[in-house]
């Protein structure tokens, strides 16, 4: 009996430690889970931290990833081992996978940062190393433009992806994928050059003018050119022109592969000062230039058509003509001022005389030549106008001509005895040519004789 009554106290008293346990449990699981949710976040702040260190450090961001997931998921473990209760059958696997998924999820935005920022990093070194120098080639475009952008387009799309692709191995990422990238930053490689070549096509008509001004206006030295008359110019705009349209066959097409281009040949032979077809007897069976594409380029690689390049062509001429027909004015007038020049003995005097004595004889010249011819005339008419009704019947005296000095030609009023001057002066021509309207006062008329005295002095001298 006393055996019953024991066992059935016993059984009451496990019966209350359960129910005091089970409800001392249910007070304290709350406790538990936010526990378990503190060691979580813990853990993936150890996460964050370990990784952001091993990145810094320079590994590589899948082990960095995998050492850093491995420490925290060990740390969270211990701990949770640590606040674990013997008498509870709670599993903290769930809280565990949570945090696995965080982790994970934290990865994988580092990853895409990472990632997007390595081809910010790459793109702009692209843009960096090839816009200025593909403008600078387009700029002094020539034979081997292409070619050369071509030479430098490779060399920085392969430096980048090169680079692209040593960083990527630490991503661990599949072969797929990373192939799509290092092609994604060749394309933007040609687009950087794509984008160059139409901003310069866009200005195909300028850069061709300047092109034109640069090769018509200066000489082989690049010095000012000046028009004295010795320039063919016929030769100079030909080649002037020949290097504007070379330029235009420069901007017309993206030319970034191999391929045979027949562009040149098809401008020179259209537009070009080239014999044309019908020159040659060739008769051309269509106009190369009809079309909106050229022979073997993609129609994303056209930056100006054929129809496009006609009508430049055509607006380019028309805008040139002035500079050409001003170079031509410029020659003419070089030429008509070098006709007004002294001859070559006048010159040569100049320099030995000096101006002053050149010009003080050659007035001593003219005078003596022109002043006796000046006064045969002023004779003539002095005979022919003042012969008078009552003289007419006399005959001129044979003594000879009085004189024709100043006085002579005066008013009778004011008439003295003349002075013998037998022989002409200087002063008395002039007198006679600045007194011509007392000849009709004078009362003494010159002889034949001295007409003829004075005609013989004129042609003499």
């Amino acid at each position: 009996m006393i055996r019953r009554l024991y066992i059935l106290m016993m059984a009451l008293e496990r019966q209350k430690r359960q129910q005091l346990e089970s409800r001392v449990l249910q007070l304290v699981h709350p406790a538990f889970v936010a526990m378990l949710g503190h060691l979580r976040s813990k853990a993936l702040d150890k996460f964050k931290t370990e990784l952001e260190e091993s990145l810094n450090g320079g590994r590589g961001f899948a082990a960095s990833v995998r050492d850093s997931t491995q420490s925290s998921l060990l740390q969270f473990d211990q701990e949770c081992s640590d606040v674990a209760i013997k008498q509870a059958d709670w599993d903290e696997s769930r809280v565990r996978e949570k945090l696995i998924r965080d982790i994970e999820a934290h990865a994988t935005s580092i990853r895409s940062i990472k990632l997007s920022d390595l081809i910010t990093y790459y793109e702009k070194q692209i843009t960096e190393e090839l816009s200025e120098p593909v403008e600078s080639l387009f700029d002094t475009s020539g034979r081997d433009t292409w070619a050369s952008i071509r030479k430098l387009y490779n060399q920085v799309a392969d430096k980048a992806v090169s680079g692209l692709s040593a960083t990527l191995s630490g991503f661990e990422m599949d072969q797929v994928s990373s192939e799509k990238m290092e092609m994604n930053l060749k394309n933007h490689a040609k687009s950087v050059v794509e984008k160059k070549s139409r901003e310069a096509a866009g200005k195909a008509l300028i850069s061709m003018k300047d092109r034109f001004s640069t090769v018509f206006s200066h000489d082989n030295d690049s010095m000012p050119r000046v028009w004295t008359g010795k320039e063919d110019i016929r030769k100079i705009t030909k080649e002037a022109r020949a290097a504007a349209l070379k330029l235009l066959s420069v901007l017309v097409a993206m030319r970034l592969d191999e391929k045979p281009y027949r562009i040149d040949n098809i401008l020179n032979s259209t537009l070009g000062d080239a014999p044309s077809a019908k020159e040659r007897g060739i008769v051309a069976s269509s106009d190369p230039l009809a079309s909106s594409t050229w022979e073997n380029v993609l129609p994303e690689n056209t930056l100006i058509s054929p129809v496009q390049c006609k009508a430049l062509w055509k607006q380019f001429r028309t805008e040139t003509e002035y500079t050409v027909s001003q170079a031509i004015s410029a020659q003419e007038a070089h030429r008509r001022s070098n006709g007004m020049l002294p001859p070559p003995w006048a010159v040569i005097a100049i320099a030995v005389l000096g101006f002053n004595e050149l010009m003080v004889s050659g007035l001593l010249s003219i005078s003596s030549k022109l002043l006796p011819t000046i006064m045969n005339i002023i004779r003539r008419l002095a005979e022919a106008g003042h012969a008078s009704p009552s003289s007419g019947s006399q005959q001129p005296s044979p003594q000879g001509p009085p004189p024709l000095g100043t006085q002579s030609l005066r008013n009778p009023s004011q008439r003295q005895v003349p002075v013998p001057n037998p022989t002409p002066e200087v002063s008395s021509s002039s007198s006679l040519v600045s007194s011509p309207r007392n000849h009709g006062d004078q009362t003494t008329q010159p002889t034949k004789k001295h007409i003829d005295e004075a005609d013989s002095e004129s042609s003499t001298s």
